[in-house]
Order: structure tokens, then sequence, then C-alpha cells
């Protein structure tokens, strides 16, 4: 029994190189400290007085600093290099979590959510860059995979700890957030090496220039392969992002308190944190499109399924199965980014594909908020089905288009995976 423990431990772990472990223990040391986005809604409506609809729209400023935040970090990952982004990038953010959390008018309120958005995100398309600079195309997808698993074991360890420490003052959150960010960069800056490719494969023209720099940036959105792949992405992430601003309000309004609601959100980092490692049999088992096609159909039945969470039980369940497509959905979309990037734009990709959860997280709180505030829950969360649904259904409508793009790449580059799409 421990011999195979063993040996299915090294098949999860084994032959990924140093420089990834240091990006997925920087993770780990940030995500123990991930307090405050989760509970911004909270913090505006019950220590600031604002409305639904007001937290609805600050929290949608954040979420468009985010957008911006994509492209501009991919592009300085691509054109500054990984190292120097990811570092720079951690430490704005934690000067941005302790303006927003010392921030007492709503006017500087409001500048501070959007600037945390934009400083507070660079990073993330770096991250995404330097795995596919690093991993082999073949474990790419479990690479992915191991770091959202960190992720998500840190989010289940700080959930229900920011859910008591709010019992101190909101303030704590913040500063708590900062200081596990500021280490992170620290981590990157002296233990990770510059990852950023200096050659390329035959075939693929070097940019330069402000004008090359604009081509990049723009690169993603002139490709209608990317371009129909992110379409259903950015539904998943507007159900996803209702989880940050329309599901607290809603089980706050149902009774819950700000502590039960931090363990129902638990349940989702929990279930991540016991069944993604054992998920990289079953998907790949599975075409790419098929496993992003389940994906998001759990994750809008997940989300309909909160029209019955008028208990913790019931509220629980329905984040178990929204989990389960979470599961699922978190190491395929990225490794399809990376196959579809050319190798100098791995960035720019990775950051359009940040830029769309961004747009999600910018639409996403003030849409649930204006449904939740003047139509109600059964109507919120009955549209995340149908959405969940059609996405689902769109998944398997491009797929055949996105498998005759790969077969051709595969045909002139070695770093494309071999996973069927």
């Amino acid at each position: 029994m421990s011999g195979a423990l063993l040996q299915w431990a090294r098949s999860l772990v084994g032959g990924l190189p140093r420089t990834y472990w240091v990006l997925w223990v920087g993770t780990m040391i940030n995500r123990l400290g991930s307090f405050v986005v989760p509970f911004l809604a909270l913090y505006l409506t019950r220590e600031r007085g604002y409305t639904v609809e007001q937290a609805g729209l600050v929290v949608s400023l954040h979420g468009a600093g985010v957008v911006i935040a994509g492209p501009l970090g991919g592009t300085l990952a691509d054109r500054v290099g990984r190292r120097i982004t990811l570092a720079g990038g951690l430490w704005l953010g934690a000067a941005g979590m302790l303006f927003l959390g010392f921030a007492r008018e709503p006017l500087w309120i409001a500048v501070a959510a959007f600037t945390l958005g934009i400083v507070g995100d660079l990073y993330r398309p770096a991250v995404s860059a330097a795995v596919a600079d690093v991993v082999p195309p073949g474990d790419r997808t479990r690479a992915f995979g191991l770091l959202y698993w960190v992720v998500n074991m840190g989010v289940a360890i700080a959930l229900p700890l920011a859910g008591l420490m709010t019992r101190f003052g909101y303030v704590l959150l913040f500063v708590v957030d900062a200081i596990t960010t500021f280490l992170y960069g620290c981590c990157i800056w002296l233990l990770l090496p510059e990852t950023r490719p200096t050659t390329r494969p035959a075939g693929e023209p070097r940019s330069a220039g402000p004008h090359a720099a604009v081509g990049a940036l723009l690169a993603p959105f002139r490709d209608p392969v990317f371009l129909a792949f992110g379409l259903p992405v950015f539904v998943v992430a507007l159900l996803f992002f209702q989880g940050h601003m329309a599901l607290p309000v809603d089980l706050g309004q149902r009774g819950l308190t700000p502590a039960q609601f931090g363990t129902v959100l638990a349940i989702n980092g929990v279930l991540i944190v016991v069944l993604q490692p054992f998920t990289g049999r079953v998907l790949g088992g599975m075409r790419r499109a098929v496993a992003l096609a389940v994906a998001t159909g759990l994750t809008g039945l997940g989300f309909g399924l909160h029209v019955l969470s008028d208990t913790m039980g019931l509220a629980m369940l329905a984040v178990a199965v929204w989990t389960l497509g979470e599961i699922a959905h978190a190491p395929v979309a990225p490794s399809v980014v990376a196959d579809l990037a050319p190798t100098e734009l791995r960035g720019s990709y990775q950051g359009a594909y940040h830029m769309l959860w961004g747009l999600a997280s910018c639409a996403a709180p003030a849409l649930g908020g204006l449904l939740l505030g003047r139509f109600g829950a059964t109507t919120l969360w009955l549209g995340c089905l149908v959405l969940g649904c059609a996405a689902a259904v769109w998944h398997l409508a491009i797929a055949e288009a996105r498998r005759r793009r790969m077969d051709a790449l595969r045909a002139v580059r070695s770093d494309v995976s071999a996973i069927l799409d």
C-alpha cells in the first residue's frame, strides 16, 4: 500500500523542474493570506455601510483594474521578462492592498479598489507564461493543476481564518494579505531565474519596437480560434465571480454570519485540495473540449443550485457541485492557451486569458448585484444555470476548428502538447 502511494506521489510531482517549485511555494505563501477579495463585498456592506448595488460597483471597479492588468502584465512578461514582472507586480500589489485597507472616503475607496485591480494582478500572466516556459508540453496540464491545487489549499485555510479575523476588524485582513503578497515577491526575486525564452522556433519572427509591442498585445484578439475558446471561458468566469459578490450577500440575507460564509466557501478549497491530485488520469483520458464542456456544465449547475441555499448544508452542496467544474476547468484551460500561443507571445496570450477573467470580475459583481437587488436570488441563480449549459454546448461546437489548428501547430512545433482537443 505504501509503495503504491509512493509511486502515485512520484507520478504526481515527478519530472517538474526546480523553477516551477519556486512558483509553487511562493503561491502557497501568498494564498495563505488571501483574505481581501472574497470578503470585499462584506467589508463594504457591513463595515462601510454600502448598499448591495454600491458594493457591487466598487467590486466591479476592482475588476476593471484586473481587465487592464491582464494584457499589461502579459506584455511586460514578454517584453521585460517574467522575473521583474512577477516581483514588481507583487510588491505593488502589497502596497495597493494597504491603500484600500486604510482608505475611508468613498472616492478613495473606489480609487484604491481600481488601483489594486491593476497592480494586484500584474503578476498572474507572468506566472502562467513561466510555467509554459519551464515545464515540458506533456506535463503542463499537470503543472497547472498542481499550481491551482496549492492556490486552493491556501484558500481553504485562509477563508475560515479570515471569517474569524473579522471579529478583530477588517483592517487586519488587508495587512496580513499585504504581508504575504510582499513575501511572495521576495521569494521570486531571490530564487527565480529569468525564464523568458531567448530563442524561437524556426519560422517565428523576432519582434522589436513599440509597434511590435502593440501587435503582440493585440495578437490574441486577432486569433479567431482563441476568441472562440475565450467566449465560454468568459461565461465560466462570470459564474465563478458570483461567489465573490452575490453569493456572500445572498447568504448573508438568508442569515449566515461571515464566519459561516467562510466555512461554506472553504468547501471549495477543501474539495480541490482533496480531489485535484486524482483528476490527472481522468482528464488525461478525455479530449480537452469534452473536459471543458463537462466543467462548464457543472459550474452552471452548481451555481443554479444556490436557489435552494437556505441552510449551510444546501449551500455547501451547491459549492461542492460548482467546485467539481472548477477542478476540471482549471488545469485544462491554461494548457490550451499555452499551446495556442506562439513562443514569443506566451505572456500576451496568457494576459489575454487573464483579461477575460478580469472582464468577468468587472461585470459579474455589478450584474449579480443588480439581479439580486431588483429581481431576487431565484432569477440570478437560474440564470447562472442557463448560461453554464449554453457555454458547455459552445465548447463542443468549436472543438473541431481548434483540433485542426492544433494538428497544424504540432506539424511545425515541438512545444505543443500531444493531448487531443
